[in-house]
């Protein structure tokens, strides 16, 4: 089967309460509703036949209907409602109600990530598939590392090297998996047994997690597409 039979559905979790960051996923983040970013990205990514919003949100399925009439939505039971519920579980949920071969699962909490990146994600795992049987996206950190009992991690104290001259590790940095139905409902988990990690920069990687991080984002959004 070639790559481009392949049908591809991106899965976006968007619940309406949000502990750390009040209303976070559709606060205003430089002029508009944070969710509208990644639901502009997704929709620039060609290998995309369709988007699923999973929500228990009346402000975001409001803003969907007016905006982004063409996005699926899928209503989230009560069950799954909490803080708490783990996220496999929510995506194991949609995936019984969304046909797909792949799922792409992303977040409205990565607003600087690019069309061009999510597209080069799924064009790189499904070159490689079967080779691997899932992908997330990680982050390069080249830092001296300890653990809560004060021991080096990724480095020899006694041998200060340059930390660009340390072996990277890599940060998964939740702003791309892609799996298929079985890695899921087999391992209970996006990644499966032979992941592939994809690379993504830093300031694209940007996720939204507590105040200060919306801040910043909205900070580089700003920069980054200044008239």
């Amino acid at each position: 089967m070639s790559k481009s039979s392949f049908q591809i559905a991106a899965l976006v979790p968007m619940r309406h309460h949000s502990e750390r960051v009040p209303q976070k996923n559709y606060r205003d983040f430089d002029g508009r509703p944070l969710f509208h970013y990644i639901l502009d990205t997704l929709q620039g990514c060609p290998p995309i036949d369709e988007i699923v919003v999973n929500t228990d949100s009346p402000t975001i399925k409001e803003g969907l209907g007016e905006h982004f009439p063409s996005v699926r939505i899928i209503d989230r039971p009560v069950h799954l409602q909490a803080g708490t519920t783990p996220m496999n579980d929510v995506l194991l949920h949609d995936v019984n109600e969304v046909e797909a071969d792949f799922y792409l699962q992303t977040h409205s909490t990565n607003p600087l990530l690019q069309p061009g990146t999510v597209t080069e994600a799924i064009e790189t795992f499904l070159d490689r598939y079967p080779e691997y049987d899932s992908l997330f996206s990680v982050t390069e950190v080249q830092t001296r590392l300890w653990d809560e009992l004060a021991r080096a991690v990724n480095h020899n104290p006694s041998i200060l090297l340059r930390t660009q001259d340390l072996p990277p590790l890599y940060e998964e940095n939740s702003c791309l998996y892609l799996f298929a139905e079985d890695t899921l409902v087999e391992r209970h988990n996006r990644i499966g047994n032979r992941p592939y990690l994809f690379e993504i920069d830093k300031r694209e990687a940007v996720d939204i997690d507590e105040e200060i991080d919306f801040r910043i984002a909205e900070l580089m959004h700003q920069e980054l597409y200044a008239e």
